[in-house]
């Protein structure tokens, strides 16, 4: 299959929010990218937190949801590849869930780094950044039907990253984070700014890194398409209210 790059597929092609896949409905990316992090699901009742939690968050209106999993001990095929995944067990477990929960044709599913692991879920793309697989692969092994997200730049664009064959690219630390791992010094709405001047009007660009309600709207008029927000929802008491909250905020 021949991987085109982005300015030359139907995703980037347009200043639009909207990504036409063949054979599949047009999917416009919200304004709120919700990732939800394995640290923030309890050990203890596990599967029925996540039910409960899945439930609710589809009729709060949630149409894109990340899943992580960082925390378990990798196994070793998913050592053997630079991957720092939880263990498979608990993550097809987790998405198993997650996907009952949230139907196909009605949420976006995407897995973080696993791109091998897309298909076998049932989820709608997946995220990958360094040390992952690259964003050619990954959309090698996924083709075009599903979304591909990568890592854009902070300070600047990475070298090249506007001809890679994804659907979005996520930028930032905007702001410190507590949920991911990183010493890269954050950016602020300057960067964001920044970035979107040298991507121009049509790539879409996910703000990312310690993003609250109180800021979101002022990444998304410096120039982001999409805020990205893990721990601002899902360290709420209840995550589908504040959920509401950011989609009656921002639209």
């Amino acid at each position: 299959m021949e991987v085109k790059p982005i300015s030359a597929s139907v995703p980037w092609a347009k200043a639009s929010r909207e990504v036409h896949y063949p054979c599949s409905m047009p999917f416009s990316f919200p304004k709120v990218y919700p990732i939800l992090d394995s640290s923030f699901v309890p050990s203890t009742g596990r599967a029925e937190f996540l039910r409960r939690l899945a439930g609710s968050l589809a009729e709060a209106g949630v149409t894109l949801l990340e899943y992580r999993n960082k925390t378990g001990v990798p196994n070793d095929r998913s050592s053997s590849l630079g991957w720092k995944t939880g263990a498979d067990a608990e993550l097809l477990a987790d998405a198993g869930i997650l996907r009952a929960a949230l139907p196909a044709g009605k949420v976006k599913l995407i897995l973080d780094d696993r791109a091998d692991l897309v298909e076998r879920i049932g989820f709608d793309g997946v995220h990958v950044d360094a040390g992952d697989l690259k964003p050619a692969e990954a959309r090698r092994l996924l083709g075009p039907d599903r979304i591909v997200g990568t890592f854009g730049g902070s300070t600047a664009l990475l070298p090249g990253i506007l001809t890679e064959p994804v659907d979005y690219l996520s930028v930032g630390p905007v702001f410190a984070t507590r949920t991911k791992q990183t010493s890269t010094p954050p950016i602020g709405m300057e960067g964001v700014r920044r970035l979107r001047a040298q991507a121009g009007p049509g790539p879409v660009l996910v703000a990312v890194g310690g993003i609250t309600l109180a800021t979101a709207a002022e990444a998304l008029s410096a120039g982001a398409t999409v805020a990205a927000v893990a721990g601002a929802i899902f360290r709420q008491p209840d995550p589908a209210a504040e959920l509401r909250n950011w989609l009656a905020a921002l639209g």
